[in-house]
């Protein structure tokens, strides 16, 4: 009932279908009925501890959803640009800190980082099969996968993500209890990998044989972040200083070190973030500490008023 959907009531500004990717039928007729030219696939089971409890759901979701949605697109004629949100975590993590590019081998440790690995195979599978660029003449469709960093931003609450359960402990008066304090990050706010999927989409359907690979929308690769060192920039609130931070070690694996390498953004889209770590904690935590007494719809457009004029 927190969720940002629902609290700027963004149902009543936009045609709302509820539905689950992994009903083919459903999922079709949605686009029978809309005929839609761009595509933006973002459904999944996002988390990795829940992908340890249900792993057999979160691959149902995130790899048979992925493929239920190139096959609409693939069986719809009005569709010419696809892009499938992935992430950071499908790469074979070798804790590198020159970070990861899009021709690095594929992985995943847990079930969730596996499963979208293996999304990103099957997107690859029907890019070669049914939408290659020679063949673009015949099949008019371009695809893509797009693999962003740890994204914040005002109205998540998500279990088991640090700044969700950073707010949930401060509007409780709990104590936060965090796994791994050391652990680098690639921190982003949500604006700056939803304005490179954008950019993409648009230079996708004017070049559509040029843009249709695998993308990283990370941030600036110098400015990792460690847990610890986010918490305390989120600390330095007076709002919530008194904040009890305790570390409690985690019953299953993590990296250490995740980086994004984005330069084949930078180079070929002219993407940058824009938000540097001062700004994107500035609009995350000011979401979450005034939207309580500010409409909600109102605190986002500002937001994105503000991110389009850096």
């Amino acid at each position: 009932d927190k969720d940002n959907f629902v609290v700027t009531n963004l149902a009543s500004k936009m045609v709302d279908i509820r539905g689950d990717i992994r009903d083919y039928a459903r999922l079709n007729s949605v686009f029978e009925t809309y005929n839609p030219e761009f595509v933006f696939h973002l459904a999944a089971q996002p988390l990795v501890r829940k992908s340890y409890k249900f792993p057999k759901e979160t691959y149902e979701v995130n790899v048979l959803g992925t493929i239920n949605v190139l096959e609409a697109i693939r069986h719809s004629p009005s569709v010419k640009v696809g892009i499938f949100a992935t992430t950071d975590k499908v790469y074979q993590n070798q804790e590198k800190l020159e970070g990861y590019v899009e021709t690095d081998p594929l992985g995943g440790y847990d079930p969730y980082s596996s499963s979208k690995a293996s999304a990103e195979i099957a997107i690859e599978s029907w890019r070669n099969s049914f939408f290659s660029p020679e063949k673009y003449d015949e099949h008019h469709k371009s695809i893509a996968s797009v693999r962003a960093g740890n994204v914040i931003g005002g109205g998540d609450w998500s279990e088991d993500r640090l700044i969700p359960d950073l707010m949930r402990s401060l509007l409780n008066n709990e104590s936060i209890n965090i796994r791994n304090p050391q652990a680098i990050r690639p921190w982003q706010h949500v604006l700056d990998p939803l304005n490179g999927y954008l950019l993409l989409g648009a230079k996708m359907f004017s070049q559509p044989k040029e843009f249709c690979q695998a993308w990283n929308f990370g941030p600036d690769i110098r400015n990792g972040i460690r847990v610890i060192e986010l918490i305390e920039a989120f600390h330095s609130n007076p709002s919530i200083i008194n904040l009890q931070i305790n570390v409690k070690e985690s019953n299953f694996h993590e990296t250490n070190v995740l980086i994004l390498n984005s330069d084949k953004a930078n180079k070929e889209l002219n993407w940058v973030p824009k938000l540097d770590k001062k700004e994107m904690i500035s609009l995350t935590r000011n979401y979450y500490l005034e939207a309580n007494i500010i409409n909600f719809y109102d605190v986002c457009v500002s937001q994105i008023k503000r991110f389009n004029h850096l």
